[in-house]
C-alpha cells in the first residue's frame, strides 16, 4: 500500500479582508481556537485592533489593500518574521457590485475583477511559493459565493469573479497534488451592505425559499472554514455551499 500523505492542521493562517463581517468572524474564531492569525484589510477597524490587544502574541494585523501587490507581499514577510511560516490562507477580501451590467462602467468592471479574482490569485501564488519552498504542507480556503452558481440581477461581474475563484480552487487542488488542500466555501446572502443591491423584496423572497428560514449568518460558515483549516480531513477541491438550502 502507498503511504497516505496527511496535511496537518494549519498553525499560522493569513486572512485577507479580516477587519469586518465574515473575515473578522473568521479571525476571531481561529484566535479562540489557539491558532496564530495574520489579518489585513484596507481599513483596520476598532474591532480588529481590540483583538490585537486581546491576543498580542497570536495576531499580526495591518492596513493593506489586496490590490497593492508589493504591500501584500511585504505583509506576508512580516508575518513570517513575527508569527512563523504561513501554512493556511483564507482569501476573503472582496468588493461588491450594485449596478446592472449595462450600467457598470468598464473601469468598475476592471476594479471588481482585480479585487475579487486577480489579486487573490496573485496573493495565493506568493504564499504557496514560499510555503512549498520551505517544505510545508498547507491549506487554502477561498470564500466565494452562491452567486457563482445561481443568477442574481445587479451582480454579473461579482458573480463572474466568484465563479472564477471556484474554478481556480478545483484546478489548484489538482496542481498541488494533495500537498496543499484547496477548497472554497460559498455562503448564501448575508444581511450586509453587499446584499443590499438585491433590495428588500428579493431578500424576503430568498428567506421564504430557504428551509432554515433566514439569511446566511457568519455562525453558519465558521465551523466549515475551521474544519477545512484545522480538522484531519481529506476534503480537497470542493466548493461547499452554506446557504440553508436556499439554492436547491
Amino acid at each position: 500500500m502507498s503511504e497516505v500523505s496527511v496535511v496537518p492542521p494549519a498553525s499560522v493562517v493569513l486572512v485577507s479582508g479580516g477587519s469586518r463581517g465574515l473575515g473578522l468572524a473568521v479571525v476571531t474564531d481561529l484566535l479562540a481556537a489557539g491558532i496564530k492569525v495574520a489579518a489585513f484589510a484596507r481599513t483596520v477597524t476598532p474591532e480588529l485592533s481590540a483583538l490585537g490587544e486581546k491576543y498580542p502574541d497570536h495576531l499580526h494585523f495591518g492596513s493593506v489593500d489586496v490590490n497593492d501587490t508589493a504591500a501584500a507581499q511585504a505583509f506576508v514577510k512580516e508575518v513570517e518574521r513575527t508569527l512563523g511560516p504561513i501554512d493556511g490562507l483564507v482569501n476573503n477580501a472582496a468588493i461588491g457590485q450594485d449596478s446592472l451590467h449595462v450600467h457598470t462602467s468598464p473601469e468598475r468592471l476592471a476594479e471588481i475583477i482585480q479585487t475579487n479574482l486577480t489579486s487573490p490569485l496573485v496573493l495565493t501564488r506568493f504564499v504557496l511559493r514560499r510555503m512549498l519552498a520551505k517544505g510545508l504542507k498547507g491549506r487554502v480556503v477561498n470564500i466565494t459565493s452562491i452567486c457563482a452558481q445561481r443568477g442574481y440581477p445587479g451582480l454579473v461581474a461579482y458573480s463572474a469573479t466568484k465563479g472564477g475563484m471556484d474554478a481556480a480552487t478545483r484546478s489548484l487542488a489538482r496542481e498541488l497534488g494533495g500537498r496543499v488542500l484547496a477548497n472554497a466555501v460559498a455562503p448564501g446572502f448575508f444581511a450586509s451592505e453587499m446584499s443590499a443591491v438585491l433590495g428588500q423584496t428579493q431578500l424576503d423572497q430568498i428567506v421564504r425559499r430557504t428551509p432554515t428560514g433566514h439569511l446566511t449568518e457568519p455562525e453558519d460558515v465558521l465551523p466549515i472554514v475551521r474544519m477545512l483549516l484545522l480538522d484531519n480531513t481529506n476534503i480537497n477541491g470542493q466548493v461547499l455551499v452554506i446557504d440553508g438550502a436556499a439554492s436547491i
